[in-house]
């Protein structure tokens, strides 16, 4: 019986009859915010978004909200969630492959939908991810997945968006543990790494242009970010690197998106001019930089947003899938350093869906998106409001169940009658 309360829950049901949630206040994504709202949902979509005050008929079973605040469900950028399941467990984690260059390795081959990590992600409205491959100079293919699925294959939203690279560091520290000098220099494998990288994309341009015989699966998997079908993310932190990697993705006519981004704010209006995305780090880290602010960490997504970046949140680091649930409260700290709420929104809403290629399907609550929201009994950028009463994905009803709250209903009956 123990096992059977441990087990994964059963995907919802297709969605056959149609319902409306009424009286809510409906936060869309975009910074619009709807008090008193009406939404209603048919066949796996939303098919009104208004004021309840308005004279229309309710669709289906009506969700009476009112009090509540319903929201977009929140994607998380840059996660492995569903490629490893217990870090202490090496057979259980399947991130990264052998080798350096690897764009034709495709992570969502080996996401699992019945991660127990992925389900304690929905109690908190993350119901999306962008599964991401590490390791490696060019780790893989990245994909968006709703965490409602049978297999891989169910999850898929957009399969193999992208692929990831880690740009060399242009300075080298000693190793001090081997008594050498720990101070920066120039790393002198800088250059090569790079012109690395370019001679692979010059060899794919001459690989495609031809008759492709033998086949090579290295230089066809770098086919969409050569014809624009695909992005390059670029996991990246200083400065000149972020300039270089700008450089190199204009030279190709690569679409280009900075992961991680420490120093990004400094060379903003070059990646405003060049239409450069951000995926920053969570905001619970400490500052990276020896001369950075206490709370940079905090602040970083209001440099960049106020200075016109795209933004959205990645969790790259330490205990990542466990700490993607905290995506929301992440959010929720920047809104507290400067963004604000509905902006700080965005950033785990409609900013990753734009990154993503997606914003025609999920990251706002419009007619003729996806269905994929939730219902929360208060603020669900605050960790003592977000409860959810309700979470949909594609129409679909959803358990807000997992092992955690199952542990915690079973504890707290247990000291609640002694």
């Amino acid at each position: 019986m123990i096992g059977i309360g441990f087990a994964q829950q059963t995907p919802g049901s297709k969605q056959t009859a149609p319902f409306s949630i009424e009286g809510a206040t409906a936060h869309l994504g975009d910074g619009t915010v709807i008090e008193n709202s009406l939404i209603m949902v048919s066949d796996g979509k939303i098919s009104f978004v208004g004021s309840a005050n308005m004279r229309i008929a309710r669709m289906g079973k009506v969700i009476n909200a009112k009090g509540k605040h319903v929201y977009p469900g929140f994607i998380v950028s840059n996660t492995t969630l569903g490629l490893g399941e217990i870090d202490a467990v090496k057979a259980s984690i399947d991130e990264r492959e052998i080798g350096a260059f690897l764009p034709h390795i495709r992570s969502i081959v080996a996401y699992n939908a019945e991660s127990k990590v992925v389900e304690s992600m929905r109690p908190n409205g993350v119901l999306m991810g962008q599964i991401t491959p590490r390791g490696g100079m060019v780790s893989g293919t990245s994909s968006l997945v709703q965490f409602d699925a049978w297999n891989w294959e169910d999850a898929i939203i957009k399969a193999d968006e992208g692929i990831h690279a880690s740009w060399p560091n242009s300075l080298t520290f000693g190793r001090w543990w081997l008594g050498e000098d720990n101070g920066a220099k120039a790393n002198p494998n800088y250059t090569k790494s790079i012109a690395l990288f370019k001679e692979k994309i010059e060899n794919a341009k001459t690989y495609l242009a031809g008759p492709r015989n033998p086949k090579n699966l290295v230089y066809e998997a770098m086919e969409g970010l050569l014809n624009g079908t695909t992005k390059l993310y670029v996991h990246v932190d200083g400065q000149k690197e972020i300039i270089d990697a700008v450089n190199f993705a204009k030279d190709y006519g690569i679409k280009l998106v900075i992961v991680n981004g420490d120093e990004a704010y400094k060379v903003a209006d070059v990646l405003v001019k060049n239409n450069v995305p951000v995926i920053v780090q969570r905001a619970h880290r400490i500052p990276g930089g020896d001369d950075s602010d206490y709370d940079f960490s905090y602040k970083l997504a209001k440099l960049l947003v106020e200075k016109g970046v795209t933004v959205a949140i990645g969790m790259d680091g330490d205990m990542e899938r466990m700490s993607a649930r905290n995506l929301p409260f992440y959010a929720g700290t920047y809104a507290a350093y400067g963004l604000g709420k509905e902006e700080a929104l965005k950033l785990i809403t409609s900013n990753p869906a734009k990154i993503l290629g997606v914003e025609d399907r999920v990251g706002t609550l419009a007619v003729g998106k996806d269905a994929t929201l939730f219902i929360s009994e208060g603020d669900a950028l605050d960790m003592r409001t977000n409860v959810l009463s309700h979470a949909f994905i594609q129409g679909r009803t959803l358990s807000l169940e997992s092992h955690q709250t199952t542990l915690w209903k079973r504890y707290a009956n247990k000291y609640k009658n002694q």
